[in-house]
């Protein structure tokens, strides 16, 4: 309950100490609502201190979570009332932080290019869609990286087996492991399924079990880690009860069992309603373990379709989220598997051979600082360039 609380002394304390430091950052980079109130001070409360001078960002992980709450918590912000407008923290009568962050920062940012799109319309917007079609002009995505020395099958201390592109005689082996971990039989023939996730709607887990019992009369098997809504757990407990030999259900965490699901796994499933970016997929393609997802966020960002025709693709792609729609690009993706082994094998290579290491957004987060600075300071254009 004390949130609003929280993170504004998070937010006004950082700057504080900045200043107390002697230290005047280029750019502020704020984070989510949590820090959303950083920009704010910055164009507020140090306007009269070198503070004022620095550019900002503000990037939105997950639109949902905007720190609104009701006016009266415009008095933990130390502003006056004056700011409760609907050019600043007014939002549909009540307060809103994020609405306010987007409003005073230099430049916005969000984790993958098909998300900053999706934010822009009704369906996707969480009522803030109008504010940043506002300012489309200074809308970013830039996908989030993944730590490439932790989750690397060439090395990784928690899978059975260690393997890469040029040999994938590991994989098997790890599958074999996972197999058995699972409590499943050990078939080197039988396409295995993975997903590890929240288990929640956002995540498509809701449509996933309403398809579940078609998926599991395949010739399939099953390995879910989790946690999540309990009356979507309740669900997947009984599926897995019905189908004891061919789906196995773990409902605690654990990141050394993660590594295992991905380096033993055929296929992920990542059935999102919407993904802002999305890691586990990208973790998928460095372990050769083709996604299945929908076409939503960073998923559309990181997974190419598979064409029939050419050969080409890293993943299996669905557009309509409905049970049906889920089944046949899951059955698609396993006859894909039984009937053209491969096409499989030139998928592995060519998705193991993708970079999503955080050097690429390196590159393009320090442009978007250095484009935030011109936009504060136009007379440091030519030093910048």
């Amino acid at each position: 309950m004390d949130n609003i609380e929280r993170f504004a002394f998070l937010s006004r304390a950082a700057l504080v100490l900045a200043d107390a430091l002697g230290y005047v950052p280029d750019v502020v980079h704020a984070h989510d609502w949590q820090a959303g109130l950083a920009p704010v001070y910055v164009n507020t409360v140090c306007w009269g201190s070198p503070l004022h001078a620095s550019a900002s960002v503000f990037t939105i992980h997950n639109l949902e979570y905007q720190g609104a709450a009701a006016p009266a918590a415009m008095n933990v912000t130390g502003l006056g009332a004056e700011h409760f407008n609907s050019d600043e923290f007014e939002h549909f009568g009540t307060f809103n932080i994020m609405k306010a962050a987007i409003r005073h920062s230099t430049l916005i940012a969000t984790v993958s290019p098909t998300y900053a799109r999706e934010i822009q319309t009704p369906p996707q917007g969480a009522g803030l869609d109008g504010e940043l079609r506002g300012r489309s002009s200074d809308l970013r995505g830039i996908l989030n990286g993944i730590d490439t020395e932790e989750w690397d099958p060439a090395t990784d201390s928690h899978i059975a087996a260690r393997y890469d592109a040029t040999d994938l005689a590991g994989k098997l082996v790890c599958k074999a492991a996972l197999q058995k971990e699972a409590g499943l039989p050990e078939r080197p023939d039988v396409a295995v399924l993975g997903l590890v996730s929240r288990l929640v709607r956002q995540k498509g887990i809701d449509v996933l079990a309403a398809a579940l019992d078609r998926v599991l009369s395949l010739d399939v098997q099953l390995v879910v880690l989790g946690m999540g809504d309990p009356e979507l757990l309740g669900q997947l407990g009984q599926i897995a009860a019905r189908h004891a030999g061919r789906f196995r259900l773990w409902t605690e965490f654990s990141n050394p069992r993660a590594h295992r699901i991905e380096a033993g796994a055929d296929f992920f499933l990542m059935p999102s309603r919407f993904e802002p970016c999305g890691l586990n997929q990208m973790y998928s393609l460095r372990y050769g373990t083709l996604p299945i997802v929908r076409a939503t966020g960073g998923l559309a960002d990181t997974v190419v379709n598979y064409d029939e025709r050419t050969g080409a693709g890293t993943g299996f792609v669905l557009a309509d989220l409905d049970p049906g729609s889920l089944f046949n690009t899951i059955g698609w993706a396993v006859s894909t598997w039984y009937d053209r082994p491969e096409a499989v094998t030139r998928m592995r290579q060519a998705a193991m051979a993708e970079d999503n290491s955080w050097a690429h957004a390196a590159r393009q987060y320090e442009a978007l600082y250095r484009e935030a600075i011109v936009r504060r300071h136009p007379e440091r254009a030519a030093e910048l360039r």
